[in-house]
């Protein structure tokens, strides 16, 4: 596809996009998303997260930035800053509804309307990282994500699978869908690799292990690496902390800095 040209605008500061995306719901897009942006903080970068999974927008709580205000500047709406520091922000429509449990019933032109909008209007500012999390599958609010961004930074996508086969097959859609938009492929993160016993910290592989690897080689790509499942992990998203600071002797911990490392390491390309 051809490359747009792109304005001046709010992405202007922003050097690199990552789109998070899978054919699958359930496998921990958000979890990705969320860590990858606290891992690449802790590292020294600037990230921004921009939550365009409209109808399950959970970062906020991952980020315990619920019930956050969005507020208007000259050059469109403020993120929320989710540190002290101002090394975090992020936009989610689940800071625009009244009531955290309300449901965003709304048909796809509506949807796609509000994803460009918060492209075109939230005051970024000077960012290393934009992470995009996504919702599951290929359809218009994903369409509408990729030409929004395409012609602002260098746009990459990494996408998430389990190890299970069911997972791998709808995953590998999309792959196809990344081909066929033109969209780089970073690499594949294969989530809920392996389960870490809180007590001796062993590694079972309770689903199976290798499907994301195995995707990857077959897709001609990147594997970036498998996040074991650790009961760690899942509290501190639960209560919105820091996962990346508080626990650097996890498993989780190590294969997330990893995957952040091969993220820094990626050059930047023109997708």
């Amino acid at each position: 596809m051809e490359a747009a040209v792109a304005e001046p605008g709010n992405l202007a500061g922003v050097r690199h996009i990552i789109l998070v995306l899978s054919g699958k719901g359930g496998v921990g897009k958000s979890t990705i998303s969320t860590e990858l942006a606290l891992a690449l903080r802790h590292a020294g970068k600037k990230v921004g997260i921009l939550d365009v999974d409209l109808c399950g927008p959970s970062i906020p709580r991952m980020l315990q930035a619920q019930g956050r205000a969005v507020h208007q500047c000259d050059g469109g709406w403020v993120p929320v800053f989710v540190d002290q520091e101002q090394t975090v922000s992020l936009m989610s429509v689940g800071f625009l509804l009244e009531k955290p449990d309300e449901a965003v019933v709304w048909r796809g032109p509506k949807k796609n309307a509000l994803i460009k909008q918060f492209v075109a209007d939230v005051a970024w500012g000077q960012l290393d990282y934009l992470v995009v999390d996504t919702p599951p599958g290929t359809s218009d609010e994903h369409m509408a994500a990729v030409e929004a961004l395409r012609p602002h930074s260098p746009l990459g996508a990494i996408v998430v699978t389990t190890p299970q086969a069911v997972s791998v097959g709808d995953v590998r859609r999309e792959l196809t869908f990344c081909k066929k938009t033109g969209l780089r492929v970073i690499g594949v993160v294969e989530n809920m690799s392996g389960f870490v016993c809180p007590h001796c910290a062993e590694c079972t592989n309770v689903f199976s292990r290798g499907g994301g690897e195995e995707l990857a080689r077959h897709a001609g790509v990147p594997f970036l690496g498998s996040v074991p499942l650790d009961p760690k992990l899942t509290r501190s998203l639960e209560e919105g902390r820091d996962f990346i600071q508080e626990f650097p002797h996890s498993p989780a911990f190590h294969a997330l800095s990893a995957i952040a490392q091969k993220v820094l390491e990626t050059p930047a390309q023109l997708s």
